[in-house]
């Protein structure tokens, strides 16, 4: 019996340093995620406004080459 609970108290350990370990990777990489999605709101908002400043009446997608 004594084993049996030895077994069980080294599992619960060990499942809870795995949990542990998990919890930091899925915190590190939700900071992560938010440093991205920054990063390209902040990409997006240049991108918009180089359009906007080179733009002639028409979004930059629907213009002709100038080669056209």
């Amino acid at each position: 019996m004594t084993d049996r609970i030895t077994n069980l108290e080294e599992h619960t350990t060990h499942q809870q340093a795995t949990l542990e370990e998990l919890n930091a990777v899925v915190t590190a990489q939700s900071e992560q995620i938010a440093r991205l999605e920054r990063r390209v709101r902040l990409l997006m908002e240049r991108a918009a406004q180089m359009e906007s400043d080179t733009m002639s009446g028409a979004p930059l997608a629907d213009q002709k080459p100038p080669h056209w």
